[in-house]
């Protein structure tokens, strides 16, 4: 069932707590709360309640990544962050609340991670498993923070109390994301303890991510390769638009592509999926609890959008048309909808996919050995192939690119990247694409037009870290321009 992962994390962490709580109801002690499976799972469990939240993976966060991109456009109190010049106060306060979220998250494992060693009833095996898993999470968190702030504290299981803890720097912090990954890829499973955990093909996922932002091609194409090589997945096959909806579908528990999402249901209460509401327009029918239609497109002024084949089922599958007083070309994204909601939404969210490792191990190719090679033309025509509806695995000449078209480096890496720019609308992952690969700056000037400054980059370090960490200094240690 959809529910399975949250009904069981919920049932967990209310036994868990409910034991110590009869024992001692004033205080929980740490040292007598992880000795057994069921405690450390529930501690586990707590590592993704606070990035799960409307305020950072479950709304907010995607509408911040989106708009920066280049294909769509804020609203609101999100209109600001068209101007390419960093964040007006309203968005520093969001991003403000998703650092402390990612930090909950992080302190969240270090509790694991120090306590679950003297657990008195844990095999070793199980052992390993739940701090690979915490581990895990804890190198995934602190991925987020490096990209979007850049160098930041570091704060561990031995040191998780200290309040002044300086500035990392970035390749500090990289150093640490690649140790705890190393641990949780020798540690993990080949299958994850609940569905919306993670396995060690989930470790090899980010990974290869990891090395695509540090530029380390090679070892990112090895690792992709080694989640291809592995058979556990594949791309859903679609026919017509609506068969997206197997990936995307508010009522999918799973499917063949899915390696690591964040995990929502309609119920229990507190466990849907906020981001729909985001998206789209009140009585559309695509979201009924209604929608705040945050961000919007334009048909024919937006190139991204102009040049897209309309024959591509993902744009169908990923616009509708909505006018609202901008021009009858407006555009609402509806990738995550969910008809039959009534308070919440049932959509998971797609961190990392098949497809995603299909195009990364494409780009890589071609970045590590200067050309592409036709198994990296072929991994890019799978993804292509579906998006028209073809069976992936398939070879067919009326949708397939060709090598020889794009046998240089620099023409066929721009093609990936447009293909994943189709491929991943709407979650999350363009704007942190084109600061990768060093392009936002020109990409955003070439579509929308605007001239990007330098403070754009970067989330500024929040008030609330240095407030109170006196180990970091409000001038010298903050990010270009705050």
């Amino acid at each position: 069932m959809k529910q399975s992962f949250l009904l069981i994390f919920t049932a967990l962490l209310m036994a868990s707590c409910s034991k110590v709580l009869e024992e001692k109801p004033k205080s929980i002690a740490a040292e007598l709360f992880y000795n057994t499976p069921t405690e450390v799972e529930a501690g586990l469990n707590a590592i993704y309640t606070p990035v799960r939240g409307s305020g950072t993976m479950g709304a907010l966060y995607q509408c911040q990544q989106e708009i920066y991109g280049d294909y769509l456009i804020g609203r609101g109190s999100h209109a600001p962050l068209n101007d390419y010049n960093g964040l007006d106060n309203t968005n520093i306060t969001r991003v403000g609340d998703m650092w402390s979220a990612f930090y909950q998250g992080i302190r969240n494992a270090n509790i694991v991670i120090q306590k679950a060693p003297a657990g008195k009833e844990l095999t070793p095996a199980q052992l390993q498993r739940y701090l690979g898993e915490a581990r895990y999470m804890r190198a995934l968190y602190y991925f987020f923070l490096v990209r979007n702030w850049a160098g930041v504290p570091l704060r561990t299981e031995t040191n998780m109390d200290t309040i002044n803890l300086r500035r990392s720097t970035q390749e500090e912090v990289y150093s640490y994301i690649l140790a705890d990954l190393e641990y949780a890829e020798q540690n993990l499973g080949d299958a994850p303890r609940l569905i919306g955990t993670p396995s060690k093909w989930s470790v090899k996922a980010v990974l290869t991510d990891v090395y695509m932002n540090l530029l380390q091609y090679g070892k990112a194409r090895d690792k992709a390769l080694e989640v291809i090589q592995s058979g556990k997945f594949s791309l859903v096959n679609v026919t017509v638009a609506a068969d997206f909806d197997k990936l995307f579908g508010p009522d999918i528990a799973t499917s063949t592509e899915e390696i690591f999402y964040i995990k929502y249901a309609r119920t229990p209460s507190g466990q849907g999926f906020a981001y729909p509401q985001y998206c789209h327009y009140p009585n559309s029918g695509y979201y009924p609890p209604g929608g705040f239609y945050t961000f919007y497109s334009d048909s024919q002024q937006n190139s991204f959008i102009k040049n897209w084949d309309k024959n591509d089922l993902r744009y169908s599958f990923n616009w509708y048309s909505q006018t609202f007083g901008l021009g009858p070309a407006t555009i609402l994204n509806k990738k995550f909808s969910d008809k039959g909601a009534v308070t919440a939404g049932g959509n998971d969210y797609p961190m990392y996919r098949y497809a995603d490792i299909l195009l990364f191990y494409a780009e890589a190719v071609a970045q590590a050995d200067g050309a592409p090679s036709a198994d990296a033309m072929e991994k890019l025509n799978m993804v292509h192939r579906r998006a028209y509806g073809k069976n992936p695995t398939a070879a067919d000449a009326t949708v397939d690119f060709k090598l020889a078209d794009y046998a240089a480096k620099q023409p066929f890496i721009n093609l990936v990247v447009k293909e994943r720019g189709y491929e991943n609308c709407a979650e999350a992952k363009r704007w942190l694409d084109l600061k990768r690969l060093g392009i936002a700056q020109q990409t955003i000037l070439a579509v929308k037009g605007k001239t990007m400054t330098q403070r754009h980059l970067l989330w500024p370090i929040p008030t609330i870290e240095y407030n109170y960490n006196t180990a970091i200094d409000p001038v010298k240690d903050q990010n270009p321009g705050y």
